[in-house]
């Protein structure tokens, strides 16, 4: 392609924060637009980091003839309308997580998207962790045998705050809540390191701060969920043999921050850290071996989960596949994969609505 790839970014909170400087820092990147649905904030981000384009249209963004690629991070009830729109304009998308609001919608999207061609991602981005994709090469290389268990814990205190308003994120109908916006993170995990799909899953969600109150100081009933908990079963296949996992996400428990996921295999186990930081133990090791990797240095002024580390090194990776004309990425979520998670998304709700096991294959 050998040209500067233009970006339109729709939303100011995540974009603003990890994707804006992280494409800034690309060769042969230009950020060209921003929208949001307020003015305000829109205005705010152009002039911070000097794009020329300000609205709060999102279609001016999208329909702009300088635009490549659309970045849409906006809650998860605006992405089918989005991507939709952006891939009927032959634009290449990178839509957050959870791709919709139900497996409907990313149905839809998925087709649009693979008719058109284009390269259309969701933004699974601990995918490209350094110290991940080395965790990955360890168990695809057999070195702790079959998986017969696969354990994740999440904790972030932050929403134990009672004083942390009502957004978004309180609203259901605006696809809030720790199912979709961590589980999904989770779910893709599992996929892409196991490469065996999801076969059943019970899921028990939970909201332990009901109320909030909104910017208008009035008290609100919080909708979603802050505590989303899986028990899952694993198709059987190259690296799985009958084999189970827990996952665990509160968005209420402290002290701090931790994100973890280890698998527990016939000959060891490997675990894998927030930033992607990973070791390995074998059957009949005392401690941990450290598996060697370049985790890259945690980025200024944003709280180090592992998401902003690991979108600096994707970004770049994104930009070079459009310059050279590719509509996949090696290891990058499309959303063909973005479906595989919304499926287990929604027999996760089901589950937790119905108090069942929902068997997916």
């Amino acid at each position: 392609m050998g040209k500067t790839v233009g970006i339109g970014i729709i939303g100011t909170g995540f974009a603003r924060r990890v994707q804006i400087p992280a494409f800034r820092n690309c060769e042969n990147a230009h950020i060209v637009s921003v929208a949001s649905g307020s003015l305000e904030n829109a205005d705010a981000t152009a002039k911070e980091f000097g794009i020329e384009h300000f609205t709060t249209d999102w279609r001016e963004t999208v329909s702009r003839a300088d635009v490549d690629l659309v970045c849409i991070t906006t809650p998860p009830n605006m992405h089918h309308e989005m991507a939709l729109f952006a891939i009927k304009h032959d634009k290449h998308v990178l839509c957050e997580k959870p791709m919709a609001m139900n497996v409907s919608q990313a149905e839809e999207m998925t087709a649009a998207a693979n008719k058109a061609r284009v390269l259309a991602l969701i933004d699974h981005e601990l995918r490209f962790q350094p110290g991940r994709l080395a965790a990955k090469e360890k168990l695809r290389s057999g070195a702790i045998g079959k998986v017969r268990h696969v354990k994740t814990v999440f904790q972030a205190p932050h929403r134990g705050d009672p004083d942390l308003k009502w957004n978004w994120w309180s609203d259901s109908s605006a696809g809030g809540g720790a199912l979709g916006a961590i589980n999904s993170h989770i779910i893709d995990s599992l996929n892409w390191f196991l490469g065996s799909p999801i076969s059943s899953v019970t899921c028990q969600l939970h909201t332990n701060v009901k109320q909030r109150r909104d910017e208008n100081d009035v008290l609100r009933d919080v909708t979603t969920d802050d505590e989303a908990n899986m028990l899952l079963r694993f198709d059987d296949g190259e690296l799985t043999d009958d084999a189970t996992g827990l996952v665990s996400v509160s968005m209420t428990e402290g002290p701090r921050y931790a994100h973890r996921m280890e698998f527990y295999g016939t000959d060891g186990v490997v675990r894998v850290g927030h930033d992607g930081s990973s070791c390995i133990a074998t059957r009949g090791d005392q401690d941990w071996t450290l598996i060697e990797a370049d985790l890259g240095p945690p980025i200024p002024g944003v709280l180090d989960t592992g998401f902003a580390r690991a979108f600096w090194f994707f970004a770049p990776v994104i930009i070079e596949a459009i310059r050279n004309g590719r509509s996949t990425i090696e290891n990058a979520a499309t959303f063909d994969d973005g479906l595989e998670v919304q499926k287990v998304l929604d027999a996760a709700r089901d589950s937790d609505k119905n108090g069942v096991t929902i068997k997916l294959n």
